[in-house]
């Protein structure tokens, strides 16, 4: 019997400060074994990230963080598996079988730039070395497609009288939205229903393959696409996107709850055109308020993932197809987005590791 616990383990594995590790992505549950002999300790756990971030820098400070703390033991042993933790409730029988997670990118209200934020997420998360879709869910104003810089059509496959979309990628993102099957000027002028039957066709009848991530940028308010979508599939989460004014916090309190009242648990909110840094003084202004996403999910108990600052070149890069967090990733307004997806990809995770017995069971099975 080893006299070594999986807790002392996670104890010493949660000191390594590395720019790739996120000591969030590491429960008790994610250590699958730990075994020790006179002389050596064998580790075998889980970590949720792409195995091309698992460095051998990496590895080397897990296995010094643990003989530090052991220094009786001599060798230390690690299997360390990579991968993204899937949503326990993504059945083989659902729309999205090869799906692991997908997430709802809302607001409670219009104007505060989800669209924005749902694109660069999913392009941060990309980079990050996930697979990643992207459904443009705001029927009656598409305009993912042109944020990510794709004005081609789908291709579209028939056999056996059932017909496929592939959806087009761009910056290592998958996406599919109703601005590619309607011209530029024509208005989608749709009863709810019917744009709700297109949003579920984009689940259903597209060729999505496998991804560890699907974002749907919702359209604003609490409506029949929400409903529809809730309803279609087990959403893994939503998260919420607010500017810190109140006018604005007033709604997304109420897309807050909700996804609440359906039983879809909220990862966080984030807050947009959070403060504005003027290039010529330097000088911080709160030109929307002051804390006001932060204050909010403290209210209600979720997340505050961040904050994104007002700057001309995020709303340059959305209107040239060249989100910021691809074409300026050394900014810093890119690195703060980049830690807003991987602290969503942390929630998503923890959520999952703690999903119960079913999904501990499963790790060790494959």
């Amino acid at each position: 019997m080893s006299d070594v616990t999986k807790g002392e383990i996670l104890f010493s594995l949660k000191k390594v400060e590395d720019p790739d590790f996120n000591k969030n992505h590491l429960l008790l549950n994610s250590i699958k074994k730990v075994d020790a002999t006179n002389d050596s300790i064998t580790v075998n756990f889980v970590l949720p990230i792409p195995s091309s971030k698992l460095s051998n820098s990496l590895k080397d400070k897990f296995i010094e963080a643990i003989k530090k703390d052991f220094p009786s033991y001599k060798t230390i042993y690690l299997d360390i598996e990579t991968k993204v933790i899937p949503h326990q409730n993504m059945k083989k029988d659902s729309p999205l079988p090869g799906v692991k997670n997908t997430i709802a990118v809302a607001s409670g209200k219009g104007g505060v730039g989800k669209s924005t934020v749902a694109v660069n997420l999913a392009v941060a998360l990309a980079k990050d070395g996930f697979k990643v879709g992207l459904i443009d869910a705001d029927i009656y104003g598409p305009s993912i497609p042109l944020m990510l810089g794709i004005n081609e059509k789908p291709r579209i496959n028939q056999s056996n009288g059932s017909m496929k979309m592939f959806p087009l990628e761009n910056y290592g993102v998958k996406l599919m939205s109703i601005g590619f099957l309607i011209d530029d000027n024509t208005p989608v002028i749709w009863r709810g229903p019917m744009a709700s039957g297109a949003v579920k066709q984009f689940m259903t009848d597209v060729e999505w393959d496998e991804l560890d991530y699907l974002l749907f940028d919702m359209p604003p308010g609490t409506g029949d696409i929400q409903l529809t979508l809730v309803q279609t599939i087990p959403l893994t989460g939503a998260v919420i996107v607010t500017t810190p004014q109140d006018v604005s916090l007033i709604d997304a309190r109420k897309g807050l709850k909700m996804f609440s009242r359906v039983n879809v648990p909220v990862f966080g909110i984030i807050e947009n055109m959070s403060y504005f840094i003027a290039p010529d003084t330097g000088n911080k202004y709160d030109i929307f308020g002051l804390g006001g996403g932060e204050n909010l999910a403290k209210e209600l108990d979720v997340p505050f993932l961040g904050g994104i600052p007002i700057d001309p070149r995020i709303r340059i890069g959305g209107d040239k197809g060249k989100p910021i967090v691809y074409d300026l990733p050394d900014s810093e307004n890119s690195k703060v987005i980049i830690e807003i997806s991987r602290n969503l990809a942390a929630q998503v995770n923890l959520k999952n590791l703690n999903a119960g017995p079913e999904l501990e069971i499963s790790l060790g099975d494959e």
